[in-house]
Formats: C-alpha cells, sequence, structure tokens
C-alpha cells in the first residue's frame, strides 16, 4: 500500500566530493519532517504517497545485462557502495519504509535508455541483473519541493499597509540611526501612496507590484534552527530567558538589540499589515554563503580554512528573521447593541427598534469572530516561525529593501 509509507530516503553520488548525500523525509508521529534540514517541517504527505505509489508500481520491463561491468555504464553502482572503486556511474538508491521501519522498497535509478522517454535503468542492490523500467516517479531531493511554499500565508490583496524601515545600528552601543522609514498604504480607489509624497510625484508601480510579489511569493532557499531559548521567547513561554548563547546566536546572523530591548538587524526591517490584522515584521541579517546543503541546511562549515567567499558559493542569500503579532486597531469596533431585549421575542413580534439593534447584535459578533481568528492566526503564525531562521535569495531582498527614491517618480502627463 503506498499509503503505508512513512519514510523517503534517496541518496545521491557527489562526484566532486567523492561523497554519498543521503535525503529523506519522514513521519514522525504525525508530523512530517525534513531530518537532513534540522527536521524542519515537510509539507510530505501527499507527495511522498506519489512517490511511493511510483516506486511500488515499477516493472521489469525490460532486461538488460547481469554483468556487473555494466553497472557504470547504465548508471546503477550503488552510492552507498564503498567496494566500488569509481567514482563515476553512481545512481539514486531509492528506500521507501513503513512505520516500522519495514523496507516497503530499495532499489537503485540509472540513467536513462537511449530513445527511452520515460525509463530508467533500475536495479535492486545486492543483484546483478538491471532493468529498464518504465518510471513515473519524482525523486526530487530538493529541499524547496518538500516545504511548504506559501510560508506568509498572505494574499496580495489582502496587503493594506507597507512600511519599510531603513536604518542601521551600532553594533558596539546598540544605538539604532533610524534613515528613512517609508510608508505604503492604499487609497480609496486601491493605488498605492506614500507618506510624504509630493503632488507631483506618484508611486511606481513596476517597483511597487515587485516588492507585492515578493511578499505573495516569498521564496525560501534555506533554514537554520534557533536555540531553544530564543524559541521559547519569541513564542511567549512564560520564564524563558534569553542567555549569551542565544545573545550570539543572533549576533553571528545580523541581530542585535538595542540599549532600551527592541530587536534589529543590520540589513533594516519591513513591516507588513494585512487587512485581517496579522502584522508581519521582517528583519534582513547577514549574507549567507553555500551551495546545495551548505546554503539549505548549514551543514558545511561555511568560510572554513583559508577559503575565500568566491570558494564558499554564492553570497547574494541573507538571514530572514520572521515575527507575526495581531493589531486590533486593523478591524474598529463597530457600535454595539443597546438593548438585546429581542433574543427573547419572536421575530413576529420585533419592533423596527428590535431589528435595528439585531442588525447591530449580528455586525458586532461578527467583528468578534474576526477579531478572535486574526488573534488565532497571528499566534498560529508565530508559533511557526519562532524556531527559524530562514534564508532567502538575493532576488527576494532586493525587491523587499527598496527605498522611497526607488519607489517614487514623476507623476506622468
Amino acid at each position: 500500500d503506498p499509503n503505508a509509507a512513512a519514510t523517503l530516503e534517496v541518496v545521491e553520488f557527489d562526484e566532486e566530493t567523492g561523497a554519498a548525500r543521503p535525503f529523506k523525509v519522514t513521519n514522525d508521529g504525525g508530523r512530517w519532517t525534513l531530518p537532513s534540514h534540522h527536521d524542519y517541517p515537510a509539507d510530505g504527505e501527499d507527495r511522498l504517497a506519489r512517490t511511493a505509489a511510483g516506486g511500488m508500481g515499477i516493472h521489469k520491463d525490460d532486461f538488460r545485462s547481469d554483468n556487473v561491468a555494466d553497472h557504470e555504464a547504465l548508471g546503477v553502482v550503488d552510492p552507498l557502495d564503498e567496494g566500488a572503486t569509481s567514482l563515476k556511474g553512481r545512481g539514486q538508491r531509492v528506500t521507501l519504509k513503513d512505520e516500522s521501519g519495514a523496507v516497503l522498497a530499495d532499489f537503485v535509478v540509472g540513467q536513462q535508455p537511449e530513445g527511452r522517454d520515460g525509463f530508467r535503468f533500475v536495479r535492486i542492490p545486492g543483484q546483478k541483473r538491471v532493468y529498464a523500467a518504465r518510471m513515473d516517479v519524482d525523486l526530487s531531493t530538493r529541499f524547496e519541493d518538500w516545504i511548504e511554499r506559501d510560508l506568509l500565508k498572505l494574499e496580495r490583496g489582502d496587503i493594506a499597509k507597507v512600511v519599510i524601515k531603513d536604518y542601521s545600528i551600532n553594533e558596539r552601543t546598540g544605538r539604532l540611526d533610524q534613515r528613512d522609514v517609508v510608508t505604503l498604504t492604499k487609497d480609496d480607489e486601491g493605488d498605492w501612496e506614500t507618506d510624504r509624497m509630493r503632488s507631483n510625484q506618484e508611486v511606481d508601480s513596476t517597483k511597487s507590484n515587485a516588492l507585492l510579489g515578493a511578499l505573495d511569493d516569498l521564496n525560501i532557499v534555506g533554514v537554520r534552527p534557533k536555540p531553544d531559548g530564543l524559541s521559547a521567547s519569541l513564542t511567549r513561554t512564560q520564564g524563558a530567558r534569553l542567555t549569551q548563547a542565544d545573545v550570539q546566536s543572533l549576533q553571528s546572523r545580523g541581530y542585535y538589540f538595542t540599549y532600551d530591548g527592541q530587536l534589529v538587524s543590520n540589513e533594516g526591517e519591513v513591516q507588513v499589515e494585512s487587512a485581517q490584522g496579522i502584522r508581519y515584521t521582517l528583519r534582513f541579517g547577514e549574507v549567507v554563503y553555500g551551495r546545495g546543503d551548505a546554503l539549505t541546511a548549514g551543514t558545511e562549515a561555511s568560510g572554513a580554512g583559508d577559503e575565500g567567499p568566491e570558494d564558499r558559493g554564492p553570497g547574494e542569500n541573507r538571514y530572514l528573521f520572521i515575527t507575526a503579532d495581531f493589531d486590533a486597531k486593523a478591524l474598529p469596533e463597530p457600535r454595539a447593541p443597546s438593548d438585546t431585549s429581542f433574543q427573547q421575542k419572536a421575530e413576529s413580534e420585533w419592533t423596527d427598534g428590535d431589528r435595528e439593534q439585531k442588525e447591530r447584535f449580528d455586525t458586532h459578533e461578527e467583528w468578534k469572530t474576526k477579531v478572535e481568528e486574526g488573534r488565532e492566526k497571528a499566534e498560529e503564525l508565530n508559533r511557526r516561525f519562532a524556531g527559524w531562521y530562514y534564508v532567502i535569495p538575493a532576488d527576494d531582498f532586493e525587491k523587499l529593501r527598496v527605498s522611497r527614491k526607488d519607489l517614487l517618480k514623476a507623476k506622468s502627463s
């Protein structure tokens, strides 16, 4: 049963390093996680079921070889075979297990046979025989393919306000130099405008659309776990205190506390408010170097030894620290009913005044529901963000960190 699959492990071989590179997604007590990425939550149940169904549905369509000497050319050398002398010809070893750890499927996937789309060479580990088999299996080991892509859970149309805070922090004194604060809001016609905008200026729609699009579709390319004490503090666990290790963890990624206890970052921040009263704060930190797992999970020491930045992979990526809270002022309280005696009457006995009170009552109850939903969503989001430093690509960083000069242009004639 493909739905019995609780763990998928795909092992690939990195010819540059000469080492096997495992990728794993598993169900841990009902929670899907990526063990190779600090147990980051995986959006994996449906994907794993499809992968399992494809793996278990493989047929031995075409015998190809019983000769071990052919394994390299066919790309079915087991990446975990320490006895294999060649670094080339290593395939992907795919293992599916159920909740008890029992193996449901285990095979090595190799090259595509020439002229046969949809087929791959396949071999059972420990066996010589190689088959060409039709495969409809997505064996992605890309971090971004297994996670919840909608990081903020924010619809573009729900964005009501964006505040861009451009500042620098004196790391020695903890003093903040606030260079500019740009506030973007919607006017009555749905167009965007900024504070301190002159009559001959307007918001550049290309820049604002890029900003809103980046918020709606924020991409992450990596994660790092925050220390437990810091995560507990961010979820408002009573009694939580930041240790020196927590502070060092923050500072190493570009985050500092001011002398009055405000958390700031060395690349400024953006606050986003939704029509539902959710306020997101995105703080941009240090540059992140790396490639592969070094970028997505930080599994290799970045910058070790005498390596220069060019040896550590692209440095355009940035740390991102996200928090969320609820602003009740975004949902003004409507006028409450002054008399609820209509509730004790049959509707046929209501006066015009009763009907007016009922209308007020319904509107006020709807407002209370929205407030409660907003608070609950903010708490859920904050719990989700509390445990992680995120890594975002340069493109998203550049779209989000725009200045007043970038956003404004002369009005079209």
